[in-house]
């Protein structure tokens, strides 16, 4: 752990998503709860969290939300306060911005479906300390190629000496991929579309200003997007 206090005490977790690419197991069951070694998935972000000393998280829910809802109801740590999106499902733009009042400035934000493997320092710590508001407006972890189980992208971004990102070039491969974890501020998150958008679209803002910085995940992490990544996955973490 960090002798820092933790610049947040709060995360929201993505989990509205309506898991397309992990049918048939999502028909019936919303992706956060996809079971991978015995485990939900969402249960894997909640554990990193409470690890970190994280205690609050606010979990976006849209499809099958009263299954995600009762699984998290006796969650103590971090404790549970849900956004709502059943009436429409907003992207991760849209659904940081309809919990927003819910939110700290700055707060952690990770998606439901993540499974990673710390390295030497719990990744949220690390990512806690290297935090700096002054010239950030979000900082993104991300991983290299040879980390990324079952990853089959291109990759998404460069960073530079100092850790600011700049996009991939269209037909490129770029070296690092981002993880679904991020630490954001509420000036990232100013003069936002309304409805459905991408947090793509803010990124793209701070990039241009060059207020979007990435840190490199010193663990292990993987992508399990589809039923065939989870055995594979679960062999993995088997063998830590």
């Amino acid at each position: 752990m960090s002798s820092k206090p933790l610049v947040s005490d709060t995360a929201m977790v993505m989990a509205a998503g309506l898991g397309k690419r992990m049918r048939p197991l999502t028909t019936t069951t919303p992706k956060p709860l996809v079971r991978v070694a015995g485990k939900p998935l969402v249960d894997y972000a909640l554990d990193h969290l409470e690890q970190a000393g994280v205690t609050r998280a606010v979990v976006n829910v849209h499809y099958l939300p009263e299954q995600v809802e009762a699984h998290l109801a006796h969650r103590a740590v971090p404790k549970v306060t849900i956004s709502d999106e059943r009436d429409q499902l907003l992207e991760t733009g849209g659904g940081m911005i309809r919990a927003q009042g819910m939110l700290p400035d700055p707060f952690f934000c990770v998606n439901s479906d993540n499974v990673w493997l710390d390295g030497p320092r719990n990744a949220l710590v690390e990512l806690s300390d290297r935090w700096d508001p002054a010239i950030m407006d979000a900082l993104l972890l991300v991983v290299p190629h040879p980390r990324a189980h079952h990853h089959h992208g291109m990759g998404d971004f460069h960073l530079d000496a100092a850790g600011r990102i700049s996009r991939r070039k269209p037909g490129r491969v770029a070296p690092y991929i981002y993880i679904g974890i991020q630490i954001v501020s509420h000036r990232l998150l100013r003069d936002a579309p309304e409805g459905p958008f991408s947090t793509n679209v803010l990124w793209q803002r701070a990039i241009e200003e060059g207020r979007l910085y990435g840190l490199v995940h010193t663990g292990e992490w993987f992508e399990v997007g589809t039923p065939e990544a989870i055995a594979p996955t679960e062999l993995r973490l088997a063998g830590g």
